[in-house]
């Protein structure tokens, strides 16, 4: 199965941006294509399951092909190391991802976000718009 992988650095320290992974509801901010999440109680942790509804058509993930704007998924959380590592089962498309984040300079966090699936679902440019979002997210956090 294909493999892309991107990295990029954020300016906020792995604590902070572990505070936002850790939120499912922060999901659809970072993440292209998803509208909304519906976490299980168990939140971030392995086993749980969140219930995604697909934001418009943008290819990668939840804008897959023939896939309506208002369709639902499903995410498994498959594992999780806090401030370290978590890594996602989206069911429907076949698509595993997994974020790293290592400690970078002044305060800052290097995150490499890896997708692996089926090639017909596999957008080469979702790890890279997922970090931007991401990062913008962070760049918010820091301005406020």
């Amino acid at each position: 199965m294909p493999r892309v992988v991107a990295s990029r650095e954020l300016l906020a320290p792995r604590e902070e941006v572990w505070g936002f992974l850790a939120e499912p509801h922060h999901l659809p901010d970072w993440w292209p294509g998803v509208r909304g999440v519906r976490p299980d109680r168990r939140g971030l942790a392995p086993g749980a399951r969140w219930q995604l509804t697909a934001g418009p058509q943008t290819g990668g993930l939840m804008g897959a092909f023939f896939r309506s704007p208002e369709a639902a998924g499903m995410l498994v959380v498959l594992d999780v190391r806090p401030n370290e590592l978590v890594r996602l089962l989206f069911t429907d498309d076949r698509i595993e991802a997994e974020l790293q984040l290592e400690p970078a300079r002044d305060s800052r966090t290097r995150a490499t976000l890896a997708i692996e699936g089926p090639w017909l679902r596999v957008n080469r440019s979702l790890p890279r718009r997922a970090l931007n979002r991401l990062h913008d997210l962070c760049q918010t956090a820091a301005d406020l």
